[in-house]
């Protein structure tokens, strides 16, 4: 039976995973794109096991619990022009993290992690657009062994975005589900844009679109991710 054990290091919320990592490695895992769905904050350092539900659908499992579902799916998103590099580096200069971040320790968003550690990714406004922009350069860390990054860092780098793009206003959101489709892997050292859009909300659940483009606008890999308002905000 498969297995996925998350390590610290890729902490989104201090004491569990960072979502789009932990949907990455829950891919990897299968032969295709996969909506993952996630029930229980993924914990670290911590081995979970994939349990075959049949249809090609698994279930995430820490011992008799289920911390995520995932099922086959395929992802048809109307994509926004991206914006240039540079456009893209002046924007992360408003990332609404540096003024307060809810979890300055997460792999892809966090403040507190330095380079060559956390991802860095801090998308900021480009009002005139609608939508959330960031440069990304991906450190050897993240090398596969063939200088591409792993696709579950593909994954990550398309989370926190989305979260910015419906959470203007810095309100408590959670990832409940991310569907990720990767058209190709950026090499290390690539100069990218990832991008984030709102697609819609619906009382607390909100919908967010992003996208991971390269140096000359080509789309690299994009996802469609459900963020919900918890009812109650949990231990950071």
């Amino acid at each position: 039976m498969a297995s996925v054990t998350i390590a610290h290091r890729f902490c989104g919320p201090a004491q569990s995973a960072n979502g789009g990592y932990f949907a990455g490695c829950v891919a990897t895992q299968m032969a295709h794109t996969v909506t993952v769905r996630l029930i229980r904050p993924p914990p670290l350092d911590t081995p979970l096991t994939l349990q075959e539900l049949g249809n090609g659908e698994v279930a995430i499992m820490l011992g008799r619990e289920r911390i995520g579902e995932a099922r086959p799916a395929t992802l048809a998103l109307e994509l926004r022009k991206p914006p240039a590099y540079f456009e893209a580096v002046e924007a992360s200069r408003r990332y609404a993290g540096f003024a307060h971040h809810r979890f300055p320790t997460c792999f892809v968003c966090g403040t507190d992690r330095p380079r060559g550690d956390g991802m860095r990714i801090f998308a900021g406004p480009i009002p005139e657009r609608d939508l959330v922009a960031a440069p990304w350069v991906p450190d050897s860390s993240l090398d596969r062994g063939d200088g591409k990054v792993r696709p579950e860092f593909m994954s990550a780098a398309l989370d926190c975005p989305g979260f910015y793009a419906v959470s203007a206003d810095d309100r408590m959101m959670l990832l409940g589900e991310i569907t990720v489709h990767v058209n190709r892997l950026v090499h290390i050292g690539e100069r990218c844009t990832v991008a984030g859009w709102r697609i819609g909300s619906d009382g607390r659940k909100h919908t967010a679109a992003t996208a991971v483009f390269d140096e000359d606008g080509e789309l690299c890999g994009s996802a469609r991710a459900l963020w919900i308002e918890p009812k109650e905000p949990p231990a950071s």
